[in-house]
């Protein structure tokens, strides 16, 4: 079971993990041991997260979230198996955590008189200086 937050876990049947060998520095041991990992969680039938944390984790995923509506995490940082493992499961549980947290509603305000009066005035005189450099009439 992964923990997210207090009140929010992920189950181990939601969770998949499939090892590879990895790519990168390591010697015999590149060739040999299946160091990276590949977490695949089942986000989309998770019945510990609501629709809305779901539609904000579907658009933090980005190419990570699949057809299926699973996201898939790829870690081969380090040349230890269960480092990598734990990585990948803190790398979850932090894309969800930054799905909890519901954006600020913007609230729409109009500009103070004060503001709209000298902005009006600044372009009244940027247009008198660019009026200036025009030809000089001689009368």
């Amino acid at each position: 079971m992964l923990w997210i937050t207090d009140q929010i876990s992920i189950a181990d049947w939601e969770l998949s993990e499939s090892f590879s060998r990895s790519s990168g520095p390591g010697g015999q041991n590149v060739n040999k041991v299946s160091t990276a990992v590949d977490l695949r969680f089942e986000a989309e039938r998770s019945p510990s997260l609501t629709p809305a944390v779901k539609a904000r984790l579907k658009r933090l995923a980005g190419r990570r979230w699949t057809l299926e509506g699973a996201i898939l995490i790829r870690v081969e940082d380090t040349r230890s198996q269960a480092q990598n493992r734990e990585l990948a499961r803190e790398r979850l549980a932090e894309l969800i955590r930054a799905a909890l947290v519901a954006p600020k509603r913007r609230v729409a305000t109009k500009p103070t008189f004060g503001s709209q009066k000298r902005r009006l005035k600044a372009k009244a005189e940027r247009g008198e200086v660019k009026g200036l450099r025009g030809k000089v009439e001689d009368e």
